[in-house]
């Protein structure tokens, strides 16, 4: 179902999964640059399944003439084109609005996000302080190093070793200040390992981290009760 959240500078449409018994933790997933599409709603439909309460928000709604279309040969191209008129501190205060909506149901809550939102989710850690933190080679995180201190939550981070845009030299930067978060790279995996687009899928990689990350969170932010 969707929803509008109150950002207060405007009403947030978001998108919510619910787990089987209606209830349970609350997680927050954070879209690639690519928006919120059928691959970030399967992993949202993957962790109700597991007995959580997920939100997705749209985070670039404040945007006109967003056109994503996932059949355009240069889609690429056009999410970093949209990604470059972002307002990251507007998409980091939206994002906390969304947790906030999932604090107000009483429950333990996390953040989960991949690339764009891996690096956005962290922001959000830092200045929200989550439960818990998954993030999924987070393009931003180079840039947001000096929030690591804030980063009080519980976290997981994946990143592949073959990756364009965060170099080995870069993730090993990354990981050292990252302190005692658990931290995974993946041999031969590229940027965005998990997306199941050809360009960028490894499908070694992409099992072996859903699954740590299913183990993490059932560790860490386990559901309420059991999903049917």
């Amino acid at each position: 179902m969707t929803l509008e959240i109150d950002t207060g500078t405007g009403l947030m449409p978001v998108h919510v999964w619910e787990p089987a018994g209606g209830d349970g933790p609350g997680l927050l997933l954070l879209q690639e640059i690519f928006g919120v599409t059928d691959y970030i709603q399967d992993r949202a439909a993957q962790l109700a399944a597991l007995g959580y309460y997920v939100v997705v928000p749209e985070i670039f709604w404040r945007l006109d003439d967003v056109d994503l279309d996932p059949d355009a040969p240069d889609l690429l191209d056009r999410a970093l084109a949209v990604l470059g008129r972002l307002d990251w501190a507007a998409a980091v205060s939206d994002s906390v609005a969304a947790l906030e909506y999932l604090r107000g149901r009483d429950t333990a809550v996390g953040v989960i996000g991949f690339c764009f939102g891996g690096g956005l989710g962290f922001n959000v850690a830092a200045v929200s302080s989550p439960d818990v933190l998954v993030s999924y080679y987070g393009s931003a995180l180079p840039n947001l190093l000096d929030l690591a201190p804030k980063v009080t939550a519980t976290s997981l981070h994946h990143f592949g070793d073959a990756d364009d845009y965060l170099a080995p030299a870069t993730v090993d930067q990354i990981v050292a200040a990252l302190g005692d978060a658990e931290v995974y790279r993946y041999p031969g995996a590229g940027h965005a390992f998990d997306n199941p687009m050809p360009a960028f899928h490894h499908s070694e990689a992409s099992a072996l981290a859903w699954q740590r990350t299913t183990e993490f969170l059932s560790l860490h932010l386990p559901p309420s009760e059991d999903p049917a």
